[in-house]
């Protein structure tokens, strides 16, 4: 996904729309965190004027992370809508606003794209079927178990069993 800066002079009158399958399979060996990494799709439309080029994008696709609690592989469908924009002119702006700038005659998209994915990572995932996922690290042990909020606040703490046998004994 990149343009030089006289292809896109060219397409000024005509306008650029993008619809395109790129591969960024390199996330997966410079991010720890995924495992895997679909096709993104991006679509969108370029303004383009003499000085700038505004990029707006939908990015779509999948990436593969591991849950937060099982470290089991969890699909993470992602699409985000964003605006890009380049200065071809950088004297011609304040740089202080949210401008990407160009390196030589080149507009290159695609390592913006690999940051906004990057971004859109969360902090925690979650397998929805952990007791059906094979290599799932265990959610039981010696002494212990995994819980969920629901079980929490089901469960009686030990401590305050007499007590709650004392209102029953009350009541009666």
């Amino acid at each position: 996904m990149k343009w030089t800066i006289s292809q896109l002079h060219q397409l000024q009158s005509k306008g650029l729309k993008i619809e395109e399958e790129i591969d960024l399979s390199e996330l997966v060996t410079s991010h720890q965190d995924i495992r895997d990494i679909s096709k993104v799709y991006v679509s969108g439309r370029a303004d383009i004027s003499s000085t700038k080029v505004t990029f707006h994008l939908s990015i779509s696709g999948s990436m593969v992370l591991p849950c937060s609690r099982t470290l089991v592989d969890v699909q993470y469908p992602f699409s985000i809508d964003t605006t890009e924009t380049f200065l071809l002119k950088p004297a011609a702006y304040d740089t202080e606003d949210d401008y990407n700038l160009i390196d030589g005659d080149i507009v290159d998209l695609t390592p913006i794209i690999m940051e906004i994915i990057l971004l859109e990572i969360p902090m925690q995932v979650f397998c929805d079927d952990v007791k059906n996922e094979e290599g799932a690290a265990p959610q039981s042990g010696n002494d212990w178990e995994v819980i969920t909020e629901d079980d929490q606040k089901n469960k009686v703490d030990p401590r305050l069993a007499g007590l709650a046998k004392f209102f029953e004994n009350e009541e009666s």
